[in-house]
């Protein structure tokens, strides 16, 4: 067949008279590839064997099956085609079935004029070639439209770099029915030593040939190369395609086509373009989606050694004292935190115990509470034990300036318990006042089941907090600590925690129950607690009970300590 040939359209004409078989292939042959039927069941056998016909002229009156009959069973399968019926009559009746069941394009009457035939074949003709491109524009548009939702879907399914590289070769090269096809990253304008490659498991297996120069043209151009070689005797097309979003490049895909499967058709480049573009933003999201992971990653990590330093800088044991007992717990509500305490024995004796608080939460808190218990080590570690009001005095002195430029300030309690004579001097800037209480008397209370509830006593002399003004000047207060007492540091992270259990289940009311569900727990709701702790004191408990009624998820810092006089 030569090449003028096998661009004519094909046209069928259908009749049981051969003269009119012989005739309407010589009237139309020059311009048609025409095929001839003498009957209908003929006519079906050779449209199963050639495929769709442009145009179809059959004879209305045919033995078996007529012309009607005929034309209505290539309908479903061939939408396309045009179709005409001859006829030696004009049966109205004929002729409404024809239209309504065979889909008939024109009607045309026994004997007919050549020339009205050839203008009604000619313009059945133009009219094929104008529905099948629209069908052929639709059917593009619906296979774009079938890849984009590929491609979306692939988006969504993973965002994991790797994960989402290989599906995008695989959803291309599966799709355009490519032989081969191999997806190179890049990063900085240059290509990675990565590759993501797809196979066809029907395609035989062959090296993949040298592409090289055609990614780097694409790289370089950020044009599409289409270009045709041979590897091994064997012919071979292949397109790169630079996938760019935001006018950058993320990676190159190469299509590997063996040419005995035919050649890509420009509209079906065009259409690989398209994908490609939608590729790139999903490669885009993908490789935003894992620097942020890592970002992450290293975050936490960095964020791990934080916590283990802040940690390692509140002290964890200290030196046992005959007639004492202290405790400390503290419970960042982030990696790391703004509380802190200190527990310092001084050389003359002296017992230094403090809890402070900085403003915030996280990271910037954490700074300034590591630089915090910096300066009141220093502080503390003087040959004479100083007095607290003015290590505190010394401490918003030394710490003020940053503070105030970041908007930050600390309250903190700083006490000295002298053991010789058990007197207790402390200097508050702006905390939660501490309190002094006999455990044992109020555990005695509470088996007798006395009406009449003991308070602790709250130490309310207080200051403002470090960082408020460039003096801090305040009173320090004293008291005695008697054997059996305990003193008591928290910070507001337990204080304010919500209350969401407003009583214990299995406790008895002495004391009362905890503040309304909803609310804070407040130094009230403490006390509480603190009523039905058990004999011997342990931090460890309360903290666990106070986390039961409370609020699950921490709401801030949580530090606690405590001293008892045995």
């Amino acid at each position: 067949m030569s090449q003028a040939e096998g661009s004519k359209l094909k046209l069928m004409v259908v009749d049981d008279e051969h003269d009119n078989l012989d005739l309407l292939y010589r009237t139309f042959r020059r311009d048609f590839r025409v095929f001839k039927a003498d009957s209908a069941a003929l006519a079906l056998q050779v449209l199963e064997a050639e495929g769709e016909m442009a145009v179809i002229i059959s004879d209305q009156r045919m033995p078996q099956m007529n012309g009607t009959e005929f034309l209505s069973k290539t309908v479903e399968r061939f939408p396309d085609t045009i179709r005409i019926l001859l006829t030696g009559y004009t049966d109205v009746e004929d002729l409404v079935d024809a239209i309504n069941s065979g889909q008939v394009f024109k009607y045309i009457t026994k004997p007919w004029n050549p020339e009205n035939l050839k203008a009604v074949v000619q313009q059945a003709s133009e009219t094929y070639k104008v529905l099948k491109q629209r069908t052929n524009e639709l059917r593009r548009a619906l296979r774009r439209e079938e890849l984009f939702n590929a491609v979306t879907t692939a988006i969504r399914e993973s965002l994991d770099y790797n994960s989402m590289l290989q599906t995008v070769v695989n959803t291309i090269g599966q799709t355009f029915e490519a032989s081969r096809c191999i997806l190179r990253p890049v990063e900085g304008d240059r290509l990675t030593s990565e590759a993501f490659s797809y196979q066809d498991p029907n395609a035989a297996a062959s090296q993949f040939p040298n592409i090289d120069s055609a990614l780097e043209a694409a790289l370089e151009t950020h044009q599409t190369q289409l270009a045709q070689g041979e590897e091994q005797g064997t012919q071979y097309t292949h397109l790169v395609v630079p996938l760019i979003y935001q006018q950058q490049q993320q990676s190159v895909l190469c299509l590997y086509q063996d040419t005995q499967n035919g050649m890509w058709e420009p509209q079906e480049v065009q259409l690989i373009e398209g994908v490609a573009e939608q590729a790139a933003l999903a490669i885009s999201q993908a490789k935003l989606y894992q620097r942020t992971q890592q970002q992450a990653q290293q975050m936490r990590a960095e964020l791990e050694v934080a916590r283990q330093i802040q940690n390692n800088l509140l002290r964890q044991s200290w030196p046992e004292v005959e007639g004492l007992k202290v405790q400390a717990c503290c419970v960042a509500a982030r990696e790391v935190g703004g509380d802190f305490f200190e527990v310092y024995f001084h050389p003359q004796g002296d017992i230094w115990l403090a809890v402070g608080d900085v403003s915030g939460k996280g990271v910037p808190a954490a700074l300034f509470m590591a630089s915090a218990i910096s300066v009141l080590r220093r502080e503390l570690a003087q040959e004479i034990s100083p007095e607290p009001d003015v290590v505190m005095r010394n401490l918003n002195s030394i710490m003020s300036d940053d503070l105030v430029s970041t908007n930050c300030f600390i309250t903190m309690v700083l006490a000295r318990y002298t053991p010789a004579d058990h007197t207790l001097v402390y200097a508050n800037a702006g905390h939660i006042y501490p309190l002094i209480w006999s455990h044992q008397a109020v555990l005695q209370q509470s088996a007798q089941l006395e009406d009449s509830a003991l308070e602790p006593n709250f130490l309310k002399t207080r200051g403002i907090p470090l960082g408020i003004l460039p003096i801090w000047k305040a009173k320090q207060g004293q008291v005695t600590l008697n054997a059996g007492e305990i003193f008591l540091l928290t910070s507001d992270g337990i204080t304010e925690a919500t209350v969401t259990q407003s009583s214990e289940p299995g406790q008895s009311d002495v004391g009362g129950s905890l503040e309304p569900q909803g609310s804070m727990l407040t130094q009230d709701g403490l006390w509480k607690l603190l009523r039905q702790e058990p004999a011997p004191f342990n931090l460890t408990n309360l903290l666990a009970r106070i986390r039961e009624q409370t609020n699950n998820v921490q709401e801030d810092d949580q530090t606690i300590l405590s001293l008892e006089v045995l």
